[in-house]
């Protein structure tokens, strides 16, 4: 098969058949194809010489994805697959070619009505996956200028149209050390951050983000919200664990929260390491391993497998206001109404220039409570009343209506690594529990 632009090249007689014997393991399932196929087109694009062999290959590796794309699987596995049928059928020349082209841009137009959010987030609701896309967006804009003419401009027009709502989503999911928030599978070293997608936007003149001015946030389509009063940065989940019919990348983390001051993360979710079907997937996906309630030891959503959902919870009442410096959040969710007790957790938090208070509340009736508030391996707890974090970072908490504890934890904030941390466990005595986290 030619390379657009490579008339003197032949197709080979051999290109055809997707069902070559080589087209088993892991590496020939689509995903990992599709993503292989980009990679490879961008680096000869950038100006690097793919061997006729190579080129050879990526058509035999194109004809092979374009008979089994991820139907199955939908969201970003089938995103991923349309982007490389239009690489593909950008990068190649011919009839074929432009049928892979046509595919994959028809698939586009639908996933993106469907996976961009009007406030511009993911529908999935992952920071990390959320990145993802969006760099695929940019990419896709940017493939749509080498080869100019191939790509409609209204196609074009809907992914400009798409990024600056997309970035200005990643913007308030990000901390002030310029990574993502750890809401349901995220994880740092995936996708670029924040700072790197501005500069790729800024380079294909999509404009600039500016800074986040707003002392409150809400992601109304997403579920997020983002409060900021002087040094500190809270970013709360007030949403759906994601889609219905996908939810294979939630967590049970339903009314968890993340908190930065003076620029470093404090209190943050567990992480995620793993995809493997194990216990350990299973409990980085629990409800223990957010900074959230958990009731008679269950999941508020019951997460099972490595990427399964049963009954989940879905948030309520939902409100927020500013009043006299305090920002104020509050939200309710249905998960544990499954139980035997039928138990109602709502949460309020309250953001000051110096300090946090969350309120949980549960109506119904259990056995045990616990909210957790998992400090970030560079803080850790001095006494029953402080906690010593880098510089200047120093905080006082207390607690109502609770017995604390603090036990060993740990955090994933990359795949395949967890690093030392602890866990301050607030045990229920009454209906309502109170955590005070104050600071200079």
């Amino acid at each position: 098969m030619p390379r657009r632009g490579a008339p003197g090249t032949k197709r080979s007689s051999s290109a055809g058949s997707p069902k070559t014997r080589r087209a088993r393991g892991t590496g020939w399932e689509p995903y990992p194809t599709s993503l292989r196929i980009v990679n490879w087109i961008k680096w000869a694009l950038a100006g690097n010489e793919l061997a006729p062999a190579l080129v050879h290959s990526l058509a035999v590796q194109a004809r092979w994805l374009r008979a089994r794309l991820e139907w199955h699987l939908l969201g970003n596995h089938l995103w991923a697959n349309a982007k490389a049928l239009v690489f593909a059928g950008s990068f190649f020349a011919g009839p074929e070619a432009d049928a892979w082209r046509a595919r994959g841009l028809e698939m586009l137009r639908h996933e993106l009505r469907e996976q961009v959010l009007p406030d511009g987030g993911h529908f999935e609701l992952s920071p990390m996956y959320h990145a993802i896309v969006l760099e695929d967006l940019l990419d896709l804009i940017q493939l749509s200028r080498r080869f100019r003419g191939l790509v409609p401009a209204a196609d074009i027009a809907a992914w400009s149209e798409c990024v600056p709502r997309m970035m200005r989503w990643l913007q308030v999911m990000s901390h002030p050390d310029g990574e993502i928030a750890f809401f349901n599978d995220a994880a740092i070293g995936i996708a670029p951050n924040f700072d790197t997608l501005a500069e790729y936007a800024e380079q294909l003149g999509l404009g600039g983000c500016p800074p986040l001015a707003d002392a409150l946030v809400v992601l109304p389509d997403s579920g997020y919200v983002r409060a900021q009063a002087g040094p500190a940065v809270l970013i709360a989940d007030v949403a759906r664990i994601g889609p219905d019919h996908l939810p294979g990348h939630a967590h049970a983390d339903t009314l968890s929260f993340e908190l930065s001051l003076h620029g470093a993360r404090v209190f943050v979710n567990g992480g995620t390491s793993t995809y493997e079907r194990n216990r350990e997937r299973l409990r980085q996906r629990g409800t223990a391993a957010h900074n959230t309630v958990e009731v008679n030891g269950s999941d508020s959503s019951e997460v099972w497998a490595s990427f399964r959902v049963a009954r989940r919870a879905r948030p309520r009442n939902f409100l927020v206001d500013s009043h006299a410096g305090v920002l104020r959040i509050e939200c309710a969710h249905d998960g544990y109404l499954r139980l035997p007790g039928r138990v109602l957790h709502r949460r309020i938090w309250r953001l000051a220039a110096n300090r946090l208070e969350v309120e949980d509340y549960l109506t119904g009736s259990y056995s045990t409570a616990i909210a957790r508030y998992h400090c970030h391996p560079s803080v850790r707890v001095t006494d029953d009343s402080r906690l010593q974090g880098p510089a200047p970072v120093r905080l006082r908490w207390r607690c109502e209506g609770a017995s604390a504890h603090v036990r060993e934890d740990s955090w994933h904030p990359e795949f395949g690594k967890a690093l030392p941390a602890q866990c301050i466990e607030l045990e229920f005595k009454r209906s309502q529990a109170v955590m005070r986290i104050e600071w200079d």
